[in-house]
């Protein structure tokens, strides 16, 4: 059996165990992503994403010569981001850099600008970092679409930057309906702007949470939407994938589609590894490994 990830699912999950709801000790978290590294499912995995804060500690847990992947999500103004990043222990790669630039309700510009100067300022600097490294979270309210804009020229004048929304949370209001979201979609495919996605995605398919009472929106939903919008469909189609709560007709639309690379969607963080491995295994969207 093939125990290869197929080009669509490469690096779509991040490690986020640290962060809640999973809230890993970072000893944990770095042991598991060692693991996780290691397993036949290897490829499925992108980086361990950690605060900002608890890079001086990731560097007391690792060996000697050994380079680990993170991914810094900040927890402290972004203007401090870049020290924190430049300072990091050599052993420790920063593959890319997430930063919240408003609040709800809040203009998005003056913390993206922000953001953008620090990408102007990292770019180029030999840390062996991907294309796209640095992401703004942006909140789905005022000014998105302006917002989404300037992100579109910042890239278009060779910066690495992408967007980042949030699909769920604590309260009602984090979720953003299929609609809402099938907007944001088809919007970052109209500006060729790719997005990372994060929170509340652990399980495959749409379902009612009983833990949180809210319905989530399912990874697989997500594939199957991203696919239909990076081929041309509009807002009701790809809204329409979203709702979806059956398997059947996503898994349709991913199969096809396994081999291409992932469309628009850089992929999201999930504090377990272990759910999303599993779903896309139920699935038959991945073969575990012999003896797995």
């Amino acid at each position: 059996m093939s125990t290869q990830v197929p080009a669509l699912l490469d690096g779509l999950v991040d490690d986020a165990a640290v962060f809640p709801p999973g809230s890993a000790a970072l000893p944990d978290a770095v042991a598991a992503h060692r693991r996780h590294r290691a397993a036949w499912y290897a490829d499925l995995v992108g980086p361990l994403l950690i605060p900002a804060s608890k890079l001086p500690d990731l560097a007391t847990l690792l060996d000697d010569g050994e380079r680990f992947a993170v991914g810094v999500i900040a927890d402290e103004p972004i203007g401090r981001l870049d020290a924190a990043c430049a300072e990091a222990d050599p052993r420790i790669r920063i593959r890319q850099v997430e930063a919240a630039v408003a609040k709800r309700g809040e203009d998005p510009q003056p913390g993206l600008h922000e953001l953008i100067e620090l990408a102007k300022r990292t770019r180029g600097t030999g840390h062996d970092r991907p294309a796209l490294d640095v992401y703004a979270e942006l909140p789905l309210t005022f000014g998105l679409m302006a917002a989404l804009d300037t992100l579109a020229a910042a890239r278009a004048d060779g910066l690495p930057i992408a967007a980042k929304f949030r699909t769920g949370g604590l309260a009602a209001e984090l979720f953003p309906t299929p609609v809402e979201l099938a907007a944001v979609i088809c919007a970052c495919r109209d500006r060729d702007l790719p997005f990372k996605l994060t929170a509340g995605l652990h399980r495959a398919v749409r379902h009612l949470e009983p833990a949180t009472g809210f319905t989530h929106h399912g990874f697989a939903n997500l594939l199957a939407a991203t696919v239909a919008a990076a081929d041309g469909a509009g807002p009701d189609t790809v809204a329409g994938l979203l709702v979806k709560a059956s398997r059947g007709p996503l898994v349709e639309r991913i199969a096809v589609a396994r081999d291409r690379a992932r469309p628009l969607w850089i992929g999201f963080g999930s504090c377990s590894i272990e759910e999303p491995l599993t779903d896309l295994t139920r699935l038959g969207l991945l073969n575990g490994g012999e003896g797995a």
